[in-house]
C-alpha cells in the first residue's frame, strides 16, 4: 500500500535522529573499545556496564568506567585515555559499510526527504560525520548537531534544541527517535515529541514505541504532531 504524500506546507513537521543505536549500531564498536581500554588500565569491562554508557559523552562515559574499576586519573590523564579511546574507536568504525544500516533506516530517510520532510542528526557522538559517510547516510541530513557543535550532554536539551533552529522547525513540530532514556528526557525537556526506539521499560515517557524504523512510516510521524486531524 503506497504512503499517502504529506504537504508540508499545512502540515509541517521535522525529525531528529539520534545516531547509535536508531540509524546504525556502533555500540559493539564502543565495547571493544572502552574493553581494551579498560584491559590495559587493570580492570574488566562488561556488556551490562556498557549499557549504562548510551547517551552519555565520551569523558563522562571514561569517568563511569574508572569508578568501576576503582582507578583514579589526573584530568590531564583522563584526556590522553580518552583519546586513546577514541583512535581504536575511530580505527573500527573507518571498516563500516552501509550493510551496518540497522533495519528500516534507508527506507524511512528516503520517504521523509521525498516528501519535503526536514532530517537532523542529534547525536552525542564526535564522530557522526564518518558513521553517516562510511554508512552512505549523509545525503539524507539538513542539519548534523552532534558533540562537536554541543556542550552540554543528554538530557540536556540542547543537542536537539539546536537541531530544531539549524532546520528552522518550532520544537513543537519535531519529532525525535530516541534509544537511550537520556535521549527521551532531553527531548521532553526540548517540549519535541519523541519515538523510543526500544521498550517501555526501558525508555518511559515516549509517545510511541518501535523495535526499528522499519515499523514506522512519515505518516505515522506526522500523526504523532496532528493528532487531531
Amino acid at each position: 500500500m503506497q504512503e499517502l504524500s504529506i504537504n508540508q506546507s499545512t502540515h509541517p513537521f521535522a525529525c531528529i535522529f539520534d545516531l547509535d543505536g536508531v540509524l546504525v549500531d556502533t555500540a559493539v564498536y564502543h565495547f571493544q573499545a572502552w574493553k581494551q581500554l579498560a584491559n590495559s588500565i587493570g580492570f574488566d569491562f562488561t556488556e551490562a556496564q556498557n549499557e549504562h554508557l548510551k547517551g552519555v559523552n565520551r569523558m563522562r562515559s571514561l569517568d563511569m568506567i574508572l569508578n568501576w574499576g576503582g582507578v583514579e586519573k589526573t584530568t590531564a590523564e583522563k584526556e590522553v585515555l580518552a583519546n586513546t579511546k577514541n583512535e581504536w574507536y575511530v580505527a573500527m568504525i573507518n571498516k563500516m559499510t552501509a550493510a551496518e544500516v540497522l533495519p528500516g533506516t534507508t527506507e524511512l530517510l528516503q520517504s521523509l526527504q521525498e516528501q519535503g520532510v526536514k532530517i537532523a542528526l542529534g547525536s552525542a557522538s564526535k564522530n557522526s560525520s564518518i558513521i553517516l559517510e562510511r554508512t552512505q547516510l549523509t545525503s539524507y541530513f539538513d542539519a548534523i548537531v552532534d558533540g562537536n557543535v554541543v556542550s552540554a550532554s543528554k538530557p540536556d536539551p540542547e543537542v536537539f534544541t539546536k537541531a530544531a533552529a539549524m532546520l528552522h522547525v518550532p520544537a513543537h513540530l519535531c519529532v525525535v527517535f530516541e534509544d537511550a532514556q537520556a535521549g527521551v528526557e532531553a527531548a521532553i525537556a526540548g517540549k519535541m515529541k519523541v519515538v523510543g526506539v526500544g521498550t517501555p521499560e526501558n525508555l518511559p515517557g515516549a509517545d510511541q514505541y518501535v523495535e526499528n524504523l522499519s515499523q514506522i512510516t512519515a505518516q505515522d510521524i506526522m500523526g504523532l504532531i496532528y493528532k487531531e486531524d
